[in-house]
């Protein structure tokens, strides 16, 4: 075991460094494989050498941006980790959209691999957690394109599968009833264009929100194809949507295939697309981790603790075997 101290003389600084309720330190604990505790303005960090020299190292960067700057966030967090490990690889350039009065760009090492690959590929399968942005960066990467006149229509689709509660009748009519069905997408969407200009982009059918079932005898040029859900596809229908794409056109296809909703008897199309395509040229499949959940910090304790008692019970059940 080794063991690496810093010291922080300015209490100010020390809570810029740590982050709110210590998460720029979880961060890095859970990046590097360290412990790592503050107590009497010192920082100590312990654990395998070249881990902790390369914890001590994030930890010195990131002090002296907060001596400099006054603050560090999340993004810097993520970047300076991803320079030390080398699991970036190289910088990705940021998404051309303002959302929310700042430049959306990916937040952590497996994010920017994604962008990258989206940009690089005509179809990206994508599979990972929850929150970890495999649908907000799809649908910025549309905006952008649309933005960039690359493409002239952006086709945002979901399959209306139940997850796992039946909802029964909806009334109001066909846009009402598959609603809740697209709302993530909606949401995503909205951050990034305006009310009014996404009402006006629809009436003119450059953006178009449908359930998978009404992509059958479509052929889609120049359009940003996005497939939200989609371990929730069986393999007839995802075959039925992958020849959808026509000439210009990009598909994304993203998931988290430990969260099927198919009825049990039905094999999803995500995991069989996966095996039968993904060593076809054009084709890019991109894995996103716990490591990648960019929403509420608890987030991604929750995947891991879900996780964690789903390997308990495989061990169990195999010992019981």
């Amino acid at each position: 075991m080794f063991e690496a101290t810093i010291s922080l003389t300015e209490p100010q600084l020390a809570l810029s460094l740590l982050g709110t309720r210590d998460q720029h330190l979880k961060t890095i604990r859970q990046a590097l494989g360290v412990t790592v505790t503050h107590r009497d303005g010192e920082i100590r960090v312990s654990g395998e050498a070249a881990s902790v020299a390369k914890a001590t190292t994030a930890l010195e960067q990131l002090k002296s941006q907060a001596e400099r700057m006054g603050g560090v966030t999340d993004d810097d967090v993520s970047r300076v980790l991803a320079s030390i490990t080398g699991v970036a690889g190289h910088e990705v350039a940021p998404v051309d959209i303002i959302a929310s009065g700042r430049t959306i760009r990916p937040r952590t090492a497996g994010q920017a691999r994604y962008v990258d690959s989206i940009r690089n590929n005509d179809l990206v399968f994508a599979i990972g957690p929850a929150g970890s942005g495999k649908t907000y960066l799809a649908v910025a990467m549309a905006v952008e394109a649309l933005k960039q006149r690359r493409i002239r229509k952006i086709v945002l689709v979901r399959p209306a599968v139940e997850a796992g509660e039946s909802l029964g009748f909806l009334p109001g009519d066909l846009q009402a009833k598959i609603n809740p069905y697209l709302r993530p997408l909606l949401d995503a969407l909205r951050e990034m264009i305006d009310y009014d200009q996404i009402k006006r982009y629809m009436e003119m059918d450059v953006i178009e929100v449908l359930p998978l079932a009404y992509m059958r005898g479509r052929t889609l040029n120049d359009s940003f194809i996005i497939l939200d859900e989609a371990q929730n596809t069986t393999v007839s229908q995802m075959k039925m949507f992958l020849t959808r794409m026509g000439e210009g056109s990009k598909i994304v296809a993203s998931g988290d295939v430990t969260q099927t909703d198919l009825p049990s008897h039905a094999s999803s199309g995500l995991k069989d697309a996966l095996r039968r395509l993904r060593h076809i040229r054009g084709v890019d499949v991109v894995k996103l981790t716990k490591a990648d959940i960019v929403r509420h910090r608890l987030v991604q304790d929750i995947v891991h603790a879900y996780d964690r008692d789903s390997s308990t019970k495989r061990r169990r059940s195999a010992k019981d075997e």
